[in-house]
């Protein structure tokens, strides 16, 4: 009888397969990583996200960094329309990828103007910077997730408060305390307009001495914004 139940527990032994176990395993702690993103992204609707990678490196590189988050409301409408007229015109016209711009910019051999604001919060709130296939797949995965449960305007929201805006300065609050010494509330539309003039590279570029082509840029922005106030294309994002 004992010889018996040692074999049969041998044999149960032998039938173990490692590779099912792992590729089980494997399944399960994928299906369990898809579910806790799914979660802090939702979460994320309501909650404001803790510091980024980045925001955590520059604080170390530089010794500490500027930063204080403000809500939409304690923000000139018209910095939320300078910052779409620079960086996504169609914002509020696709699902987090602007098709068109992408094909362009795949004609003209460049990615300048084809990464989305939805794109760059996920890229600057979840990743890491930094051009690589595996930050740009996570992007194009996770970027349709915030879309599906944020509404526009709270991408608009989250972009403007973890965006760096000159060196060791993130946020739309510490930027307009920084090169104008007033709040995010208090900005002009000249001011917010060359505020969304430095990005997408903000240690090159400063909103209180502009160059020229700074300026020129600006312009441009501030009649941007205008223009997609009129059109309508600034509806998703405005009450």
């Amino acid at each position: 009888m004992a010889r018996a139940r040692k074999s049969s527990s041998a044999r149960g032994r032998a039938r173990i397969n490692p590779l099912a176990w792992l590729a089980r395993w494997g399944l399960r702690l994928s299906v369990i990583s898809v579910l806790v993103v799914l979660g802090v992204i939702a979460a994320h609707r309501e909650i404001d996200p803790p510091r980024t990678f980045y925001m955590g490196q520059e604080a170390r590189r530089l010794g500490g960094i500027r930063h204080d988050w403000v809500p939409t409301e304690r923000i000139a409408p018209v910095m939320a329309r300078s910052l779409v007229a620079a960086e996504d015109a169609n914002f509020c016209q696709h699902w987090g990828f602007d098709m068109a711009a992408i094909r362009t910019a795949i004609s003209e051999g460049s990615g300048r103007g084809a990464s989305t604001l939805s794109q760059q919060v996920v890229k600057n709130v979840y990743l890491w910077h930094g051009r690589n296939w595996a930050r740009k797949a996570l992007e194009a995965v996770m970027t349709p997730v915030v879309e599906t449960f944020w509404p526009k305007r709270r991408i608009i929201e989250v972009y403007l408060n973890v965006a760096e805006f000159d060196e060791g300065v993130f946020g739309v609050e510490a930027a307009a305390r920084h090169y104008f010494g007033v709040s995010a509330r208090d900005l002009s539309d000249v001011q917010a307009a060359r505020l969304a003039a430095v990005l997408p590279g903000p240690k090159d570029r400063s909103a209180a001495n502009p160059t020229a082509a700074l300026r020129k840029r600006a312009a441009g922005i501030l009649d941007g914004a205008a223009t997609i106030r009129r059109d309508g294309r600034a509806a998703c994002f405005e009450d």
